[in-house]
């Protein structure tokens, strides 16, 4: 990259989180209904419901982070994350960041200290969670994306990030156990208890 194709990213860059910071603004002054999830997806604002069954598949992989790495880790749910792309500000329903990971000069997580992202599949959301987010998790090299689908009983495992897509898909059905042992993870993942619609 020349110098002056830097400085051009660079802008659009922060343009694009003024942008967004903008947009979350208005978004925290409207009535959102208690229970809604909203996030910002390839520019388009989505709301979703959270559903029980979504919170708890959520709780139980927040649990398994909690019990391999303990109650201090640096692990959110639902919390804004700028991802690589056109005005992605995403709520992911688990992130886990890094020991290290600081917050920037904005006040926001930077995706760079991103390890593990899991995202609970709501019907209206499913395309977003296989699509654009999945490609914008792949662009900023999140080791580990898990998509839990209650539709489907099955929990789809991306790893090896390459470019705007993941090397690795590996399928595991509800009941079965997710091995993440050979990831920045480093954890048995038990499926059994997920609830499904």
């Amino acid at each position: 990259m020349t110098v002056l194709e830097d400085r051009i990213a660079m802008a659009d860059a922060d343009a694009n989180t003024e942008s967004l910071d903008e947009w979350f603004k208005r978004l925290e002054r409207m009535p959102v209904p208690e229970g809604f999830r909203v996030e910002i997806v390839g520019g388009n604002v989505h709301m979703t419901p959270q559903r029980d069954t979504h919170w708890e598949i959520i709780r139980r992989f927040l649990w398994a982070l909690e019990d391999r790495f303990g109650r201090q880790i640096r692990v959110f749910t639902d919390v804004r994350i700028d991802f690589p792309g056109f005005e992605n500000g995403f709520c992911p329903d688990i992130a886990k960041l890094s020991d290290s990971a600081e917050k920037d000069d904005t006040g926001h997580w930077r995706y760079e200290d991103v390890e593990f992202v899991a995202e609970v599949i709501s019907k209206g959301t499913a395309a977003n969670d296989y699509g654009p987010k999945k490609t914008a998790y792949a662009q900023a090299k999140v080791p580990v994306y898990v998509v839990a689908d209650p539709y489907q009983r099955r929990c789809h495992v991306y790893t090896h990030p390459k470019g705007d897509d993941y090397d690795t898909e590996t399928i595991v059905n509800f009941g079965g156990e997710i091995d993440l042992t050979k990831t920045v993870v480093d954890l048995t993942l038990k499926t059994d208890a997920f609830p499904h619609d």
